[in-house]
């Protein structure tokens, strides 16, 4: 990024006050990208490579206190402002995280301190609302507004296309769509509109939906590489494997992240009752209180099922999740205390032998 203004990078009132906490020889700076312990971080002065400080990296309880593409850091800089330390993460008014691909349980950063996600989501054979459902509950966890970006509509005609549109206002009707073909350029200039000048986007989907040649498209040179289609399945093959934040000549802050594989739920509990609302409400109706929407009598929501008012995929996928995040974070939990016993053990021997 060339030389510009805090503001410019997204900093704003919030960070302002935050930032009152820290000692004068610190400077403020947003990460750009995250490769394992390096960090590239942006300041008004331009970009450098970074790394945490030792008391900040072991005095973390989770990897959630750890810096993440997005963030904004206290730095000290040093050598001739080539390097820089950083001491400390500012709070973050938005996070978007998810469970660790695998059997891993924890918790994987994707990014912070976004104002818009879009969902990009590939309107040919690779369409899924099932898919559509997960990623609106990581955005509406953490109250970020989602977008859905319907890309690749060039290998669809507007029947199929009117379809899609139906089906994701059926499950949504408040989502805000924009439908576009990197191919032919269509639909890009509406998400130029949605661009604002220092708010940071952030593009989440599974992998071959199109969001880096999209973001090339959107820087208007091709900076970032790209997979060839497959004849196949006329799938991009996956070439971006790590998040990255880029600065668009209009001045919104865009971040590219890798594909998703699994979009696995942990403790959103908060983003599956917001994803969806219409069961929500009608479980209102329901006879018991802590009704599971499982097996129980007077159930409101198995009646909708039942009657056609709600359809039976998207109850399933549902209870799916709310088993899963439940689950999950349970399972989170069990692993973090382990970890908080081990490493209070490992302190006592330490403290035993130097006693010794």
């Amino acid at each position: 990024m060339e030389k510009l203004s805090l503001s410019g990078l997204g900093w704003n009132e919030s960070f302002e006050r935050a930032w009152s906490e820290h000692v004068a020889e610190r400077e403020a700076a947003r990460i750009v990208a995250v490769h394992k312990n390096r960090y590239l971080i942006a300041t008004a002065d331009g970009d450098m490579a970074a790394e945490v400080t030792g008391r900040l990296l072991y005095g973390v309880d989770s990897p959630l206190d750890l810096p993440t593409v997005g963030d904004w850091v206290a730095v000290q800089i040093l050598d001739d402002r080539s390097f820089a330390v950083i001491h400390s993460v500012l709070p973050r008014f938005s996070l978007i995280k998810r469970k660790t691909p695998g059997k891993t349980i924890d918790l994987q950063l994707v990014a912070a301190n976004i104002d818009t996600v879009f969902i990009v989501q590939a309107a040919d054979a690779d369409f899924n609302l099932r898919r559509l459902e997960r990623y609106l509950v990581i955005a509406l966890e953490s109250n970020i507004e989602p977008v859905l970006l319907l890309s690749k509509i060039d290998q669809i005609d507007d029947a199929a296309l009117q379809d899609r549109l139906a089906s994701v206002a059926k499950i949504e009707p408040t989502l805000s769509v924009v439908a576009l073909s990197n191919l032919t350029g269509q639909g890009l200039d509406q998400l130029q509109e949605r661009l604002m000048p220092g708010r940071t986007y952030c593009l989440l989907g599974s992998s071959g939906v199109g969001k880096t040649t999209l973001l090339n498209r959107l820087l208007g040179e091709d900076l970032y590489a790209t997979g060839e289609v497959r004849e196949k399945d006329q799938r991009g093959r996956h070439v971006t494997t790590a998040r990255q934040l880029s600065r668009l000549a209009g001045g919104a802050l865009i971040i590219d992240t890798p594909g998703m594989r699994e979009v696995g739920a942990i403790g959103q509990s908060t983003g599956i009752e917001s994803a969806f609302s219409d069961i929500e409400e009608l479980a209102i109706g329901c006879r018991f209180a802590d009704c599971s929407h499982v097996h129980e009598t007077g159930c409101a929501v198995r009646e909708a099922v039942e009657n056609g008012e709600l359809d039976a995929k998207r109850y399933e996928n549902y209870l799916k999740l709310r088993r899963e995040s439940a689950y999950h974070e349970r399972s989170y939990l069990e692993k973090r205390q382990k970890d908080k016993a081990f490493g209070k053990m490992a302190k006592e021997i330490l403290k035993s032998h130097h006693k010794r």
